[in-house]
């Protein structure tokens, strides 16, 4: 079995990180990953958004908790390193090709050995004024929709098993 192959099947979401913060170099690896998504027609409509300042990160865990419902609990699981993907809505392909660029980041984290989780509520984060001043401070102009925060980190414990797979999965036609 390839490398490629068997990190699609040993991946898994973690939610439980260490503090540790991930190298650089190592995120700038999994965010080029993120930019070679397939995307329809080519157009990229994807953006992502690495946020490894803690202050941001805190600010971005409380209000997606308070999205949520649960606003006194850390939905990224204390991963140190959020990975945002948005996409421009003016693409009609926006969605699946943001949704790409996240499965591309979540297995070129684990490539590294690196934990990640797809965090969602990235919409309603990037639909408030609190996601509209992000945008705005970074210069990022356009109709742009939160597809999914991808957070990334030093595992802590032990990976959770893969369910089996149920049946019926697939259908095949000769």
């Amino acid at each position: 079995m390839s490398e490629v192959m068997q990190n699609m099947i040993t991946r898994r979401s973690i939610r439980s990180y260490k503090p540790d913060m991930v190298p650089e170099e190592v995120i700038n690896r999994i965010v080029e990953a993120g930019t070679y998504a397939a995307t329809g027609m080519g157009k990229q409509s994807p953006i992502i958004i690495a946020v490894t300042n803690k202050e941001l990160r805190d600010k971005l865990s409380k209000k997606n908790a308070e999205i949520m419902g649960h606003p006194d609990m850390d939905p990224f699981y204390g991963a140190p390193v959020v990975l945002i993907v948005l996409a421009n809505k003016e693409r009609p392909t926006y969605l699946y090709d943001g949704s790409l660029v996240m499965g591309n980041l979540m297995l070129a984290a684990h490539d590294e050995g690196l934990g990640s989780c797809w965090i969602h509520r990235a919409k309603e984060e990037f639909e408030s004024p609190f996601g509209k001043e992000i945008l705005k401070s970074l210069g990022i102009e356009g109709d742009y929709e939160g597809i999914g925060h991808c957070v990334i980190g030093y595992t802590n414990g032990e990976e959770p098993k893969a369910a089996p797979r149920k049946e019926n999965y697939v259908y095949y036609i000769k």
